[in-house]
């Protein structure tokens, strides 16, 4: 692991003793069956920017506390635990990026403190088709308005202020769009992990330009990657970690099943991959923090990585745990379930090896 500091440790030991207290995988399942239309607990959400979580990589001046994006991630693999569903990686994490990185003074004044203390909530918009392709946009920015259509937009539904990706005079940048304005239509998504996306249609929508185009594009991206491969760490541990008390305690045959060799095989492997993956998401998001050259390779070998791990961990969980792991009353389906989810958002396996290889001029 990291070497953390002092308040990295009470960070994550703060958000662990929450998660475990607050938000079990029963809490997401309440929140699945109530049929929410945000898909996630406004009231859970709001105890979590009460302890600041929404402000960790806002600068001070903005109400943050600028803590990183290490930090981040930190708390974000305890929120993966339990399969947290809130605004956190959509809105804490990839919208502040945003404005943080190219944001006006005017423009991070008046929506950084209100990110940062959780009173709205922030969406990033880039996609416009069923796969993860940022340089594909076909939006289109002019006259001070956004024409153009958005897929799967995380917290689509909940969004206050949209980040939205478009074409303008000069190339591809960033927009802020408030989510009240009369062009924006939205249409609610039922995922598979049960989380809040939505598809969005800007027609003549008003929209505010961010500075650096292209280039803060991609290091919004590279962030939000950065913290979804945390999420999807938390949750591959956990899974890993529950099927682990199983194969120690069901009997079968009159032998504990761990007892098996083959099944110690497979823990094993899970147990190495994880390792591994957990050595390329720390590397990525510390990567940010130092600002280093090598953010875009070590973000896309997170991803891919952690992508392969929390597959492979997610459907050993269900397999290890034979019938029960089949049903729904079981928890291993909602591991599975975000697993799917979680691989295809901001890029799949597929997409990063690509993007690895092109850094590195293969």
């Amino acid at each position: 692991m990291a070497v953390l500091t002092e308040e990295q440790n009470m960070l994550r030991d703060a958000a662990k003793s929450w998660v475990q207290d607050k938000s079990p995988v029963t809490a997401l399942r309440k929140v699945r069956d109530s049929g929410a239309e945000l898909g996630y607990d406004v009231a859970a959400w709001n105890e979590m920017a009460e302890m600041g979580w929404a402000g960790v990589i806002v600068p001070e001046e903005y109400g943050g506390s600028a803590f990183g994006y290490l930090a981040m991630g930190l708390i974000l693999e305890e929120t993966g635990r339990t399969l947290t569903a809130s605004p956190l990686l959509a809105s804490a994490l990839g919208a502040a990026s945003a404005l943080v990185l190219g944001g006006s003074e005017e423009q991070k004044q008046a929506w950084l403190p209100k990110i940062a203390e959780g009173s709205i909530v922030a969406a990033l918009a880039v996609d416009e088709g069923p796969h993860h392709n940022p340089e594909k946009v076909e939006a289109s920015f002019s006259g001070g308005k956004i024409t153009g259509k958005k897929t799967f937009v995380l917290e689509g539904m909940a969004a206050d202020l949209f980040v939205v990706s478009a074409k303008g005079a000069d190339g591809v940048g960033l927009y802020l769009v408030k989510a009240d304005d009369a062009g924006v239509k939205r249409t609610r998504l039922q995922l598979a992990d049960s989380r809040g996306a939505a598809n969005v249609e800007f027609n003549g929508a008003a929209a505010e330009p961010l500075s650096g185009g292209a280039q803060t594009l991609e290091k919004v991206l590279d962030r939000t990657r950065a913290g979804l491969s945390a999420e999807m760490l938390g949750a591959a541990t956990q899974a890993f970690e529950t099927t682990l008390d199983y194969l120690k305690t069901r009997v079968q045959f009159g032998q504990v099943i761990g007892s098996f060799q083959a099944l110690q095989h497979r823990a094993a492997k899970m147990f190495t991959e994880l390792e591994l993956a957990r050595s390329t998401v720390e590397a990525a998001l510390a990567a940010i923090d130092n600002d280093s050259p090598d953010v875009p390779e070590l973000v896309s070998l997170a991803k891919a990585k952690m992508g392969d791990t929390f597959h492979l961990v997610s459907n050993e969980m269900v397999q290890m745990h034979g019938g029960i792991g089949m049903t729904d009353a079981h928890e291993s389906g909602f591991y599975l379930k975000r697993a799917r989810a979680a691989e295809a958002a901001f890029g799949n396996q597929a997409y990063h090896r690509d993007r690895y290889a092109r850094i590195n001029g293969y």
